[in-house]
């Protein structure tokens, strides 16, 4: 099964890969990371890594494929919205482009779900689909395929521009955790979230860096998700921006809504 979430914009997460390495400032803290190493290790240490390397078969967030798991969407009788890969990043360089494609294909069949489908690599997220747009049939993901890219400081804004180049109806962008000021170019970007981090060793969020964001939004007339301040843990700090919550969804989202 698609396990149930916490996190406040979805409602599942999938996880037909696992495994990632380090890009920026955004991952030094990484749940995903944290989580296999501790309680999901031996798991995941009983599964060959995608790259056959002593380092890698003794790392359990080693890059793995796992392809018992692409029937798990096809076997969800109501629509939901899914989080993919939240223990990985789908255009990791590790993972085969054929297992790529067969997860996608998945997502263009089970058309009644909405995927949110998060990377740090946005530049190989654009340049995969211009290769393999075709060969499954389309020419831009659709509606319910959101594409998003992980912000969480100005250092790496260039990022923005990297999704924009992704032929998608829906992108998305998510700063988080939010280390920094960050101004976004909104242009061709249909939802945005923000929030803090959480754990042991959480770096604080600034309330003039989410409210620069929510303004830039409300500017833009994007949707603004506000997930929390964060803390020691997630919902230590709470939701609350000026006193309300901001839970602003892409259209489509809406629709989900309408009929689940």
């Amino acid at each position: 099964m698609g396990t149930k979430s916490s996190i406040e914009w979805t409602d599942s997460t999938w996880n037909p890969v696992t495994g990632c390495t380090r890009v920026s400032a955004g991952c030094d803290n990484c749940y995903a990371s944290s989580f296999a190493t501790f309680r999901l290790k031996k798991r995941y240490l009983a599964r060959a890594p995608v790259i056959d390397s002593v380092e890698n078969v003794e790392d359990p967030f080693a890059v793995r494929i796992w392809p018992e798991r692409l029937g798990q969407p096809g076997s969800w009788r109501n629509p939901r919205m899914v989080f993919v890969n939240s223990m990985s990043d789908l255009f990791h360089a590790d993972i085969p482009e054929g297992f790529q494609r067969e997860i996608f294909a998945v997502m263009v069949k089970e058309d009644r779900h909405i995927y949110q489908v998060l990377t740090k690599r946005p530049g190989r997220a654009a340049r995969f689909l211009r290769r393999n747009l075709n060969r499954m049939g389309i020419r831009e993901l659709p509606e319910h395929i959101w594409i998003g890219a992980s912000v969480e400081n100005q250092g790496v804004a260039h990022r923005v521009k990297q999704i924009k180049a992704v032929p998608a109806e829906v992108r998305f962008l998510s700063c988080e955790p939010l280390l920094g000021p960050v101004n976004l170019d909104l242009e061709g970007i249909n939802w945005v979230i923000a929030g803090g981090e959480s754990g042991g060793g959480y770096r604080p969020t600034e309330e003039e860096w989410v409210r620069s964001i929510r303004d830039q939004c409300l500017e833009g007339g994007v949707p603004f998700f506000f997930k929390q301040w964060g803390g020691r843990t997630s919902k230590a700090g709470g939701r609350l921006l000026d006193g309300r919550t901001w839970d602003e969804m892409p259209e489509p989202a809406e629709r989900l809504e309408a009929v689940a």
